[in-house]
């Protein structure tokens, strides 16, 4: 198998190692981006954050540090360290880091 430079392929991996806290920035690493889906690690600073936007697609949130507020369809939810919530298709959605914050997002398109 030819594995690109930096390649995560076959690898055991903590996904907090994946990307740094950047204070007052968001960082992000895509780690799969195929036809059907991605997935992508994102590093928030504190008071970071997404402005609400929909997508068509369902979307799964993992965090893997620290806390976020993340609005569903103008409801809040505070999710933390090894939470997780989905995200429904074409439902309005926003997040603020509370804290540093790491998420996992899987964005499936099929």
């Amino acid at each position: 198998m030819k594995e690109e430079k930096g390649s995560i392929m076959a690898k055991v991996l903590d996904p907090g190692d994946i990307v740094s806290y950047q204070e007052g920035s968001v960082v992000s690493r895509t780690l799969i981006d195929k036809k059907v889906g991605t997935i992508t690690v994102f590093a928030f600073g504190e008071g970071q954050g997404l402005s609400e936007h929909t997508a068509p697609y369902d979307a799964f949130i993992h965090v893997i540090d620290g806390s976020a507020e993340i609005t569903v369809a103008g409801v809040p939810h505070v999710v933390q360290t090894g939470r997780m919530i989905i995200l429904p298709a074409n439902q309005p959605h926003a997040l603020k880091a509370l804290e540093r914050f790491k998420m996992l997002l899987v964005m499936i398109r099929a």
